[in-house]
């Protein structure tokens, strides 16, 4: 006599599809429509209308500035990430805690709010706007200012993909490399780097989509100085503002690209490091 495997789903047919079709329709509002509508309202004015907006010199110089901060961004906390969650993971010192609530701290502060700090410290009336101003340096309201709004909203997202990793991992490896003479850089080369690498690819997949899609802290600290220190984002929404529906929907996206993009690289990292298998330490540092 042949027993049944328990089944794992002990709701009935008409419940489980209830779910799945309140689940679908919540995407399909949520996410589909909207991206659909983008492109209908984009593709409104013809594929002519369409590439002209695109080629406008505005939105070009626009999409310029928004590679330029994210160009600057990434790398910057690809470094900081890397030598925070190191140091997290793999050392106990005083101050620790505080490190992890600095790290946290871009996630529990309004955009706009780290945008205004900013301008309080680098403005012309801000802390050190006489002496910027008196040296011919200019933060608010140009590039370094965007840069740096830009890397404050988008630095956790490196280090706390790689923290939990890290932790997980313990010290183990590293410490059977260097019982086998590797030096600290050869350890992190040949140990540590390989079995961070999808989490570290992750966080930077994830930071870049942020750092382009930025808008309320760049907004504060841009001026909205059309051609010089607009985003794609604020680019958007000054079309928009003018009625010029169109070319809002057309700059807008290609920031739905990016959406797209980010998704696509997101599912494949997901799928690539579970099926990896790490391989033994020995023969790693060999």
């Amino acid at each position: 006599m042949k027993h049944r495997l328990p089944s794992t789903v002990s709701e009935p047919a008409p419940v489980r599809w209830t779910l799945i079709g309140i689940a679908l329709a919540f995407v399909i509002i949520t996410l589909v429509l909207p991206l659909a509508l983008v492109l209908s309202q984009a593709l409104a004015g013809g594929v002519r209308e369409f590439w002209g907006a695109l080629a406008e010199p505005d939105a070009q110089a626009a999409l310029r500035l928004t590679l330029t901060a994210a160009a600057i961004a990434v790398p910057a906390n690809l470094v900081f990430g890397v030598c925070a969650a190191w140091s997290i993971a793999k050392f106990e010192f005083k101050g620790k805690q505080l490190l992890l609530t600095l790290i946290d701290l871009p996630f529990a502060v309004s955009p706009v709010i780290s945008g205004l700090i900013y301008v309080l410290l680098f403005g012309l009336q801000g802390w050190f706007g006489p002496w910027l101003a008196a040296h011919d340096i200019k933060i608010i309201f140009a590039v370094p200012g965007i840069v740096l709004a830009t890397v404050f909203v988008t630095f956790p997202f490196i280090a706390r993909e790689l923290i939990p990793v890290m932790q997980e991992q313990g010290t183990d490896e590293e410490e059977a490399a260097a019982t086998l003479g590797a030096g600290g850089w050869q350890t992190f080369v040949r140990v540590t780097l390989p079995n961070i690498k999808w989490a570290l690819l992750y966080g930077v997949v994830l930071c870049n989509a942020r750092a382009m899609g930025e808008f309320g802290a760049v907004s504060v600290v841009s001026g909205h100085i059309r051609g010089m220190t607009n985003t794609l984002p604020l680019h958007v929404e000054i079309l928009y503002n003018e009625y010029n529906a169109v070319a809002a929907f057309s700059v807008a996206s290609l920031l739905m690209l990016l959406a797209i993009v980010t998704l696509v690289l997101k599912t494949w990292i997901e799928g690539r490091a579970h099926r990896q298998v790490g391989a033994p330490v020995m023969e790693t540092v060999r």
